[in-house]
């Protein structure tokens, strides 16, 4: 079994033909959308291929260290991903090519009036272990 997470986007991939923000959907489509993802998460737990999955809310704060007894540095010069990650899910599955079925299935989520929203997801693999240097 490998592990791989499955990343949500705001933006930032190719926008798919025909869409439309979630911000215009009627509350009903929100839901269905919904709906589907935690569907999808109940038969994954079904199979045994369910990991964990979070929702991520739209605020967010870099955070650094900036020296022995000074506050944290807060923000800076750069993407935020409050802007970027909706949210992820970790998947457990036993091939690669089980986890591209379902990061397209999951992609097949509905939007407005009930259509497939072809999401763009990033699928990465978990690392196992600490990749080490060699001469």
């Amino acid at each position: 079994m490998a592990k791989y997470l499955l990343l949500k986007h705001y933006r930032g991939a190719p926008v798919p033909a025909g869409f439309v923000p979630m911000d215009q959907w009627t509350p009903e489509e929100i839901s269905a959308h919904i709906q589907y993802m935690q569907d999808f998460a109940a038969k994954l737990e079904s199979t045994g291929e369910f990991v964990s999955e979070q929702a991520l809310a739209p605020e967010g704060t870099w955070v650094q260290y900036d020296g022995e007894g000074r506050p944290p540095v807060t923000d800076g010069p750069f993407a935020e991903t409050k802007d970027l990650i909706a949210g992820w899910m970790v998947i457990d599955v036993d091939s690669y090519e089980r986890a591209l079925e379902l990061a397209a299935e999951l992609s097949a989520a509905p939007g407005k009036n009930g259509e497939p929203i072809h999401e763009w997801l990033e699928l990465r693999p978990v690392l196992t272990e600490m990749p080490t240097v060699t001469e």
